[in-house]
């Protein structure tokens, strides 16, 4: 079994990640009565005077789409990169908050092999997998998930108190056990059954700091997480050890590299934005290692960092007005600027601002706001992917689809329809420019600190989780169409990069870092 030091959690986990979906409750600072911009319309009816508007409706797109879009040429998109290159470059020796270095060293090698237990412990839900790696074979099968269950961690979980939530858990664990046919037999051993955990709660060297989102377990506030799963799995009679914890961007970097030996980072894009990157350790500024002690069984050149990805750009990523009212009314302003303005927890909040704003400005819904769309965050990413993909001349799904969600007495017309896609398409072709970028300036920081290693392979893996990245309409596809442009257009020997969707990276990530763990002891 690992020392305890090898199978703590990053410092990256030090800082509380808010779920975006608890924040958005608390996100305004005022309530919506106080923000023209969100407060329902009540126009003045005064008799034989037609109401004035400031724009019409085509003129109003033609602002948004240049506001959105005015920064997305190749050449502004590589300037972008290289603002923010400078600015991971500048964290990896000051920043107590981002570029923080893991205790995950080494990347597998692909001859781990085994069956794991995994969990994913989120922020509404748990997930319990048996995770399988088979040496050799294709790809695809060499890393898989064997059995999953899922459980909603709801309010009435939230409030278990002290173990009761780790009794919860060894429940949970226990009943996949029990579904699957082979697991039975590893509860038989002698030896136990080694789990890793990949999680984004608040977590240091193996210590609870606080588990946030609402949890009332926290009375157990720096105790082992270890010590604490293992114990509810003894009184569940589960024999289970835990031989490691990761968060889940790094995770993604395992569970890609595993098949991918050109992989050197990963990122996560969904509802919030993060990602992983392998680097020299010669790299950071000791002062990121605190007191640590190195491994000495293996040889400690490079170390996985959790860039926290989401608090960069500031300096780097112009904004509009719509995304400065969100910023500004957001309960932690400035926390996470690169999140607002291109993750999908927050391009329905820019497309409803922008809304609002035509409903007043030009007479969209004829002047009138849905009660419904005067919600703050009333509008979510999945509206925006459907409303973005439809391909009918009419767009007659969307227009029904938008009439069903707002209760609108009849359903928009086709050119408001068409309005409302054009600004949907802006939106989110600006998050996919940003997210380039972002990409770009990791995959360049990579190629200027370790440029010997890779000269081993002839591309550079990238892996992706999350729901915007891998299901959003053409989101990946268009994402990687732009890399190529802006590697060709700096023409600096750069490796071509690749976009490799990771899906279920957390389980099979927590998968790998257990196989590596018991690999090397």
């Amino acid at each position: 079994m690992l020392p305890r030091f090898q199978r703590t959690l990053d410092q990256q986990l030090a800082q509380p990640l808010l779920n975006w979906r608890v924040m958005a409750t608390m996100m305004l600072v005022h309530p919506p009565a106080d923000l023209p911009h969100l407060r329902p319309l009540k126009p003045t009816v005064v008799e034989n005077v037609t109401p004035v508007y400031e724009a019409t409706m085509e003129t109003f797109l033609k602002e948004v789409q240049q506001l959105f879009e005015q920064q997305l040429r190749v050449d502004s998109l590589l300037a972008l990169a290289k603002k923010l290159q400078a600015e991971l470059k500048e964290r990896l020796q000051s920043s107590p908050q981002c570029m923080l270095p893991s205790h995950n060293y080494l990347l597998p090698n692909g001859k781990e092999h085994g069956t794991y237990l995994a969990l994913e412990v989120g922020g509404s839900t748990l997930r319990v997998a048996l995770v399988d790696l088979k040496r050799g074979g294709k790809s695809g099968q060499r890393l898989r998930i064997r059995h999953i269950v899922t459980s909603n961690i709801d309010n009435e979980v939230r409030d278990l108190r002290g173990v009761a939530f780790f009794d919860w858990i060894a429940e949970k664990i226990g009943e996949m056990l029990s579904a699957d046919r082979e697991a039975p037999d590893h509860l038989q051993l002698k030896e136990p059954l080694p789990m890793g955990i990949a999680c984004q709660t608040s977590i240091r060297s193996g210590n609870i700091i606080g588990m946030g989102k609402g949890f009332h377990c926290s009375i157990y506030k720096g105790h082992d997480l270890g010590d604490l799963i293992e114990q509810a799995c003894e009184r569940a009679n589960l024999n289970i050890r835990l031989d490691a914890i990761i968060n889940d961007s790094s995770a993604a970097v395992l569970s890609r590299a595993y098949i991918d030996p050109s992989t050197r980072l990963a990122v996560i894009l969904g509802t919030g934005i993060n990602a992983a990157i392998h680097l020299p350790i010669s790299s950071l500024h000791p002062s990121k290692f605190g007191h640590r002690e190195f491994p000495t069984t293996v040889d400690t050149t490079h170390v996985l960092v959790n860039t926290e990805l989401s608090m960069f750009g500031k300096r780097a990523f112009p904004t509009t007005r719509w995304d400065e009212h969100l910023n500004a009314h957001h309960m932690l302003p400035d926390f996470q600027p690169m999140e607002y303005l291109l993750a999908g927890g927050y391009l329905g909040e820019i497309v409803r601002l922008i809304i609002v704003e035509a409903i007043e400005k030009s007479y969209l819904f004829g002047g009138t706001l849905p009660i419904i769309l005067s919600r703050p965050f009333s509008l979510d990413t999945r509206t925006l992917a459907a409303i973005e993909a439809d391909k009918c001349p009419s767009l007659a799904p969307s227009c029904k689809t938008f009439q069903e969600i707002y209760s609108l007495l009849s359903p928009p017309t086709p050119k408001e329809m068409h309005f409302i896609r054009q600004v949907i398409l802006s939106v989110s072709r600006r998050s996919q420019g940003y997210f380039t970028a972002a990409i770009h300036a990791l995959s360049s920081l990579l190629h200027d600190l370790d440029y010997q290693t890779l000269q081993d392979v002839d591309h550079i893996s990238i892996g992706c989780d999350g729901s915007v990245v891998n299901k959003y309409p053409g989101y990946m596809e268009r994402c990687q169409a732009l890399l190529d442009q802006l590697v060709q257009m700096e023409n600096h020997g750069r490796k071509r990069v690749v976009l490799e969707s990771a899906c279920e990276s957390a389980l099979l990530g927590a998968g790998v870092a257990v196989a590596m763990a018991n690999a090397v002891e």
